[in-house]
């Protein structure tokens, strides 16, 4: 039986990348109405980003380079859109 592993979309820049990877782990989200990206603040999905990001680096990247890019990306990503009123999060 042939097995194929799904292959990630192409990223063109390493935020991207780190987007990508954390929506892919359910560390952030997007706005509904506005289209912000919003840290949903779960420790799990964090964890998960970052073991995902530890363990399949893209190509040219340590392990290390690609968390460290992942939390910097993660750090500027708040939990509300800037967009909305408050309270509406």
């Amino acid at each position: 039986m042939l097995m194929t592993k799904e292959r990630r979309p192409t990223i063109r820049t390493l935020r991207g990348w780190a987007i990508h990877v954390l929506q892919e782990a359910g560390a952030i989200r997007e706005c509904e109405e506005h289209g912000w990206a919003r840290d949903r603040v779960d420790p799990h999905a964090r964890e998960h980003a970052l073991n995902i990001a530890r363990q399949e680096p893209p190509e040219g990247l340590s392990p290390d380079q690609a968390v460290e890019e992942v939390r910097e990306v993660l750090g500027s990503i708040g939990d509300a859109c800037p967009e909305c009123p408050p309270g509406k999060d």
